[in-house]
């Protein structure tokens, strides 16, 4: 098949890719006439594994191109693939959709994560959330747990259903609503799990129990699943904080009081506020105290800092009067704020603390003793769980679980 993608973001650029890799020809539109000439030249600005090597590979086989604008013709398919940032009132913006959707004539599928009953607002309009982590996309893409396609007619979705067919993927076919709900539904549980581990954490910490052992004991429970037990400095990126209050909102509308998801956005919401309570708690009043922030992206593997947690945990100690340094291996300008630097050595030097706040995996393999000899504080507030404790304390470090 022909397939128009309109957006070149994360979700747009690995829909374009992906579906160039499974056979199909495809053309993608994005407004931003830089990013389009860059990619047209091979280069791709987001940090996604995979992703650059299929995009070279789709320009090279002649199956991938890319435009300017957002309107396509000669295709049989045009995916949607635009930001719907959150709102005022937190349901998401619609703007960018409406527009595209007024220009497109061929068959319209909606893979932007728009609110529940957007698709059958618009007759004819097939929905086809994405389920596509940062830092997996392509994975997620071409060998996914599910395809969901929604419309009014069945033999819609499962034309859209079949562009997939070559991931082998389980197929759920069902109307729009019931699609766009599944996107909201998936991500809102995960942001469940992760505020619930993370107030565990926080009552291990009172109760001096092993917050690594009660959850590996969970894990081993196929009811509860291994994913989402990492407690963290809370949950952010460019999906769940925007999706859980639109959600919210949906409720709200429909006179549903969903007080479990706003418990969960409430404990979210306090997570910076108890990371610095353990930075405080070993060092007292921040005021002048130089922390290393290790790590500034939302998770480890993309270069996204949008509703970055690390980010917001930044905010509570700068407001305390914390000179911040920090060093994340995604991100090289400073932030306002916080100075960047080069290496992790780099932001160590001096520091009264280590705040570690992404998992970056090379966390783990930091040298122990040059860091000890650089700081000008033996501490280390690790907020991931990522610090090898016994080589950490064995070079001097004092090691703090935040």
């Amino acid at each position: 098949m022909r397939i128009g993608v309109i957006g070149a973001g994360y979700v747009g650029l690995t829909t374009a890719a992906c579906f160039a890799r499974l056979g199909h020809r495809v053309v993608c539109a994005d407004v931003d006439g830089a990013k389009v000439e860059a990619l047209r030249a091979g280069e791709v600005g987001l940090h996604e594994p995979d992703l650059p090597e299929l995009v070279a590979e789709g320009l090279a086989n002649g199956r991938l191109e890319f435009v300017h604008g957002t309107s396509l013709s000669d295709v049989d398919f045009t995916f949607v693939c635009v930001p719907t940032p959150e709102g005022d009132d937190g349901a998401a913006d619609l703007t960018a959709v409406e527009e595209v959707l007024g220009q497109v004539t061929s068959r319209v599928v909606l893979k932007s994560t728009v609110p529940v009953g957007t698709g059958a607002r618009h007759p004819g309009v097939v929905s086809n959330p994405e389920f596509l982590r940062e830092g997996h996309a392509v994975e997620d893409f071409l060998r996914p747990q599910r395809i969901v396609v929604g419309a009014r007619h069945e033999r819609d979705a499962r034309a859209v259903a079949d562009l997939y067919a070559r991931t082998g993927a389980p197929v759920v076919l069902t109307d729009n609503t019931s699609a766009e709900l599944v996107k909201y539904a998936s991500n809102c549980f995960l942001a469940l799990k992760l505020s619930y581990v993370n107030t565990l954490a926080e009552l291990c910490e009172r109760l001096d129990a092993d917050v690594d052992a009660v959850t590996g004991g969970m894990r081993l429970d196929d009811r509860i699943g291994a994913s989402c037990l990492a407690p963290g400095p809370g949950w952010g990126g460019s999906c769940l904080p925007k999706d859980t209050l639109a959600l919210l909102a949906t409720a709200r509308a429909a006179d549903v009081d969903f007080a479990t998801l706003e418990a969960a956005v409430t404990t979210n919401r306090r997570q910076p506020h108890r990371v610095a309570d353990a930075v405080r708690a070993e060092l007292g009043a921040l005021t002048g105290r130089r922390i290393a922030l290790l790590g500034l992206t939302f998770k480890a593997g993309t270069n996204d800092l949008r509703d970055s947690p690390a980010l917001a945990v930044a905010a509570v100690l700068a407001q305390e009067g914390a000179e911040l340094v920090a060093y994340d291996p995604c991100v090289n300008a400073d932030l306002p704020g916080i100075t960047v630097a080069g290496t992790a050595a780099e932001a160590a030097t001096g520091a009264d603390a280590l705040l570690v706040l992404t998992e970056w995996p090379e966390f783990a393999e930091l040298d122990w003793p040059d860091l000890v000899r650089r700081v000008r504080g033996p501490l280390i507030v690790d907020t991931r769980g990522v610090v090898p404790g016994d080589k950490a304390v064995q070079t001097g470090f004092r090691l703090v679980r935040g």
